[in-house]
């Protein structure tokens, strides 16, 4: 099933993020700093968060992200390639994560690993990235500076920094490479990489769109291990937004009800009472999308958005959702022998979800 929306502005009250840790940018190195944190620099402020990958399907990004979004400013760092060796993983950064970090009015420093360490079981394999942080200092120097949107910044970068950034890439594992003997996977996938911004931005747009349009199609037939889903009805949603980009992404179920539609994003525990904290701000990024959601289509018939995220784990007694009453939550709290820390969690959960006209509904699977 195909459900296309728009979206034409982001509203939406943060409460379920840590409290993050501040740091000083004279002692700035990315390197040796938390996912998440907050950078101060005299009068300028900003959250910063750091992707290890720039594969958003890896260690959680969303929920880094996620933890800075209550700043007035806010900053990613992102690998645009990354490799682990010929026995590993290679990721190239894809144009609707940028444009997903645009929309929500994140300022991206596109980044590459200088340094690394071999791997003491693996061969042809590194650990241990580094990233160039006096790279990253220069730009967040120029960000301090900068007067127009995330946006403009974001288009700018790609455009201006990308093939010479590409081309450090290049070196930097190359020279990885002879330092340890490592094998890495073949150039020419990094060269293929790099033409598609011998243009400008526009083809790496369309790449990029297909890559995301394939990967949906074959997330939408497969179950994944960690879901317990009820309806295992999946539909693919594409987003469009007054920035010019689509999104895709797949609700992991829907349920129709006359005019209005369920768009439910769940999360599983096997062997907890809750999901990881992780788990639920990688689900919360996708409400902030569908709270906002204008114009919400099936089959060209016009619906009504009700977002939810579900949190299911085979050790609950019976459920509980967001729109209950205080006393079938505490009720249900007692029954479920919480520890303090996921009675926050749930509390905090479902502040969230009423401060932003969404549902929370936990339950045993």
């Amino acid at each position: 099933m195909l459900i296309t929306a728009k979206i034409t502005g982001l509203e939406y009250k943060i409460k379920f993020a840590d409290k993050l840790k501040s740091f000083t940018f004279n002692d700035f190195e990315i390197n040796e700093l938390p996912a998440s944190c907050i950078i101060k620099d005299e009068n300028f402020s900003f959250g910063l968060s750091k992707w290890v990958s720039p594969k958003r399907t890896r260690y959680y990004p969303y929920e880094r992200v996620y933890n800075t979004l209550a700043g007035s400013k806010r900053i990613t760092v992102i690998p645009i390639i990354k490799d682990e060796g010929k026995k590993g993983d290679r990721d190239f950064i894809q144009w609707d994560t940028v444009s997903l970090m645009s929309l929500l009015d994140i300022f991206v420093i596109f980044a590459y690993y200088a340094k690394a360490e071999k791997h003491k079981t693996r061969e042809n394999k590194i650990t241990n990235q580094k990233f160039d942080n006096e790279l990253i200092k220069n730009k967040i120097d120029e960000i301090k500076n900068y007067h127009s949107s995330a946006l403009h910044w974001n288009l700018k970068e790609i455009e201006k920094t990308f093939p010479e950034l590409i081309q450090k890439v290049k070196s930097s594992y190359h020279e990885i490479g002879i330092q340890f003997g490592v094998e890495f996977h073949s150039v020419k996938g990094i060269d293929k990489f790099a033409r598609q911004f011998t243009n400008g931005v526009k083809n790496f747009m369309n790449t990029s769109r297909e890559k995301a349009k394939e990967a949906r199609h074959r997330e939408i037939q497969a179950i994944q291990p960690k879901e317990a889903l009820s309806t295992l009805t999946k539909a693919t949603i594409v987003i469009d937004n007054y920035l010019g980009g689509k999104y895709y992404f797949t609700t992991d179920e829907i349920i129709i009800e006359k005019d209005k539609v369920f768009l439910i994003e769940g999360k599983h525990s096997k062997n907890a009472l809750l999901p990881s904290k992780n788990d639920i701000k990688d689900g919360l990024l996708k409400m902030m999308l569908y709270t906002n959601f204008k114009d919400i289509y099936i089959d060209d018939k016009k619906y009504t958005p009700l977002p939810v995220i579900k949190l299911t784990s085979t050790k609950l007694k019976n459920s509980i959702s967001s729109a209950n009453s205080f006393n079938k939550i505490e009720n249900f709290i007692a029954k479920n022998n919480f520890s303090e820390n996921q009675k926050e969690i749930i509390k905090k959960l479902f502040e969230e979800a009423k401060a932003n006209n969404f549902l929370t509904i936990i339950e045993k699977s």
